[in-house]
């Protein structure tokens, strides 16, 4: 052992601790330092670029419903069913995405109200598995509908995924299908189904349940397509145009109905649900 590592083993240094808390976030977009309160505070939306930050269900349901919802049981689906492995078994990634998030699967529902107007919500969590769409996500979905048929209330849909799970190949394209089928059947009760798109939403989720809304909202900048830029261009060999897959630009050719701020959705929503579902007179 050189000198220098003996003086330093004898000095009272303090070791180091890290925690999950910091005082700091970057933001992904224009990199600047945001005191994580302030980033809190501000919903997850940087105060300097206005970039909309990635968040989850228990979030999301804190930021939009009132008080007192209650979350919606996971439904039991088969986890492994094709015995997929790559570089991990596929249980190792569904335990390691558990573990991150705390959530069963990439989609979770809540029955609750806003402004006293009753509704059922569900959530996809990018963070889990990129919010893939496997037989999970399929069933949280058709259990989400079910629930506001029994309860005569809109459903809504916070998306935000890659697309379709890989690890269960043609059994996760399978939910497009049935996801189709449960919003035809949220229809036929007279009821309102209502899609918000996040970043980022793609493949299969965008290709079925995502742009079936009555209404389709989006928050600010959110990336949304099917395939990605490069794919199409190298398919179609052009230069694609600024902002292509933007929900600005989504909105200006009528694939949007409205692109709103997070600090607004509630209140969107709220003024939206009451339109399309008029409370009784008293």
């Amino acid at each position: 052992m050189s000198w220098i590592n003996r003086v330093r083993n004898a000095l009272p240094f303090t070791k180091k601790e890290t925690t999950a808390e910091t005082l700091w976030h970057q933001c992904p977009s224009c990199k600047e330092m945001v005191f994580i309160k302030e980033w809190e505070e501000n919903l997850s939306v940087c105060p300097r670029c206005d970039h909309h930050g990635r968040i989850g269900p228990s979030d999301r349901f804190e930021q939009i419903l009132d008080a007192g919802f209650i979350l919606l049981p996971t439904p039991s689906v088969p986890e492994d069913p094709l015995k997929f492995r790559d570089s991990k078994r596929y249980p190792d990634r569904i335990k390691a995405a558990r573990a991150s998030t705390g959530d069963q699967d990439a989609l979770i529902n809540a029955r609750g109200a806003i402004d006293d107007v009753p509704l059922v919500m569900g959530v996809q969590n990018f963070a889990f598995m990129g919010g893939s769409m496997g037989m999970g996500v399929g069933a949280a979905f058709i259990q989400g509908i079910n629930d506001a048929i029994a309860h005569k209330c809109p459903y809504v849909i916070f998306t935000a995924a890659g697309g379709a799970r890989m690890q269960e190949g043609i059994l996760s394209l399978m939910q497009m299908p049935r996801s189709t089928v449960a919003i035809r059947k949220l229809h036929a009760a007279g009821l309102p189904y209502i899609v918000v798109l996040t970043d980022p939403t793609t493949g299969g989720v965008t290709a079925s349940y995502a742009m079936l809304g009555d209404i389709q909202i989006s928050e600010p900048n959110a990336l949304i397509g099917f395939a990605g830029q490069r794919v199409i261009e190298s398919t179609i060999r052009e230069k694609l145009p600024e902002g292509f897959q933007r929900a600005e630009y989504l909105l200006d050719h009528g694939m949007l109905d409205m692109v709103v701020h997070r600090s607004e959705l509630r209140d969107t929503l709220a003024r939206v649900i009451g339109y399309l579902t008029p409370r009784a007179a008293a």
